[in-house]
């Protein structure tokens, strides 16, 4: 259920690293939570985080919910698309409906993030 080639918050976030850059996103277990996405305040781009920022929120017809920083850096780049799609977060949660992208500075709290079968497990117990 949850794509292997990432890792994922206890704030259920999942990361996508590729050439020093995590992609981010909120998982399918965070959208289904939420309901019906309406509204997606993105991240400024340029902007330094630490691990654990709000980034932004997500709107849906049930609540507002933050969007947190799995990792320290700087947002390099965000989903546009999202702006008049902000549904791309229900219908594609791990592909096109993606947050932004963070260049990270510590590659630890990489791996401090869970795989795919623990954060299943996790979102199975939050759930």
């Amino acid at each position: 259920m949850y794509p292997t080639d990432r890792r994922y918050s206890k704030e259920h976030e999942w990361i996508l690293v590729e050439d020093g850059v995590a992609t981010v996103g909120i998982t399918d277990f965070a959208q289904d939570q939420l309901g019906d996405i309406v509204y997606v305040e993105l991240a400024e781009e340029g902007r330094q985080v630490q691990a654990g920022d709000v980034l932004g929120t997500i709107e849906s017809v049930k609540a507002v919910s933050e969007i947190y920083s799995p990792l320290s850096g700087t947002v390099t780049a965000v989903n546009s698309d999202l702006d008049g799609q902000p549904e791309l977060v229900n219908s594609e949660p791990h592909v096109g409906g993606w947050y932004c992208k963070i260049e990270f500075s510590d590659p630890g709290q990489v791996e401090a993030l869970m795989e795919a079968a623990a954060y299943e497990e996790f979102a199975q117990q939050a759930g």
